[in-house]
This record gives C-alpha cells, structure tokens and sequence, in this order.
C-alpha cells in the first residue's frame, strides 16, 4: 500500500470554511469512484504565527492518501471524476509539497 502526503494551502482570499465544506461535501465523496483510493482524509493544522506577530496564518491543511498503488492511482487520475476535482481544487488551494512512501504494517486505529 503506498501513502501519499500532500501539504495544502489555500489560494488568497479563499475563505477556510469554503474548502473544509468542499473537501466534506464533494472531495469524501468522490473517492468511491477512485478504485485505487484505499483512504483518504484531511487535516487542519494551524498555520505558523507570524515573526513579531501574535496572530497566526491561515491554516495549513494535509491530505493522506492511501492507494492500492502509484499506477492504479495515476489511472485514476485520468478519470473524469478525478479531473473534476482537480479542476475544483484549483480555484482554492494548491498543493506546496508531496511526500510518497510505504506504510509499515498495519499501524494501529482504536
């Protein structure tokens, strides 16, 4: 099973509660009609504070993706329900870093 990260910003003037109803709403949702899409999940983190500023940035938001492997995904990412998602996610965030690698085990969920 391979894992992808993708750290996330949004673009500006992109209103937080706009993506996190998207990534609820339609990203969840498409991932049935991606065979390859084993899981997948986004996380809020806060965004760093500013140097010399009390106020923090806007959040950082980070994707996990677990495929049954990169092929069957890049086939996916052909499909036209993916394209869809790209084409949404565009207009709101952009991805500023990918990590890809190898789960070890089965790892543990209570």
């Amino acid at each position: 099973m391979t894992i992808i990260i993708h750290r996330i910003r949004l673009l500006d003037g992109v209103a937080p509660d706009r993506f996190e109803t998207w990534v609820r709403d339609v990203d969840y949702a498409t991932c049935p009609e991606l065979p390859s899409v084993l899981s997948f999940s986004v996380q809020r983190t806060a965004g760093p504070a500013a140097e010399g500023h009390a106020a923090a940035e806007p959040p950082v938001y980070v994707e996990i993706i677990e495929v049954s492997s990169l092929a069957d995904f890049e086939h996916d990412m052909q499909s036209p329900p993916f394209q869809k998602l790209v084409s949404d996610f565009d207009q709101m965030a952009e991805v500023v870093s990918e990590t890809v690698g190898d789960r070890i085990g089965d790892g543990y969920r209570a």
